[in-house]
């Protein structure tokens, strides 16, 4: 990946609804190498989609919930039906695999307060080993980002200590 592959992603990232043309023009391209790239990335998979961000309020779901989940045990199973059920809840958007006193961070997005309390009840306390269940509720978005940062050069692969 070089820099006008970064350059593609980019803009791809800011407005995915480009054209082809449009596209060329911002990376300095002509229209045929850019459509070769863009394929290329997402042969490759860095490009996984393209999708509308839609506005959560104006959707209907106002209220977005940050739950910290803790297992009571951690075993292949208990860790394979925890993830089976979150995948299957529509209201959760995110769930990252934590390290440090909660294993699992979840974004919920929904209605009111009255409907993450039926979810709470009815659908994540019935997920069978969770040991704790801690919500806290976002009252505003200082920075919501859909664009990520260059990468630095080398990412993940610079030797340790440096």
């Amino acid at each position: 990946m070089d820099a006008v592959d970064l350059q593609i992603i980019r803009e791809l990232q800011t407005d995915g609804r480009l054209s082809n043309q449009e596209l060329a023009d911002r990376v300095r391209l002509s229209p045929s190498p850019c459509l070769r790239r863009v394929r290329r990335l997402e042969e490759a998979g860095l490009i996984r989609g393209y999708t509308a961000m839609v506005d959560q309020v104006a959707f209907g779901l106002p209220v977005t919930v940050f739950v910290r989940i803790r297992l009571e045990r951690h075993t292949a199973e208990a860790v394979r039906l925890f993830e089976e059920h979150v995948a299957v809840i529509e209201h959760i958007q995110d769930c990252y695999l934590m390290a440090g006193s909660s294993d699992y961070l979840l974004r919920v997005v929904i209605e009111d307060l009255e409907a993450y309390e039926a979810l709470v009840r009815h659908r994540i306390h019935a997920i069978p080993g969770i040991a704790s269940i801690e919500s806290s509720f976002a009252y505003g978005s200082v920075k919501q980002s859909r664009t990520y940062p260059r990468p630095a050069p080398g990412g993940s692969r610079r030797p340790r200590g440096t």
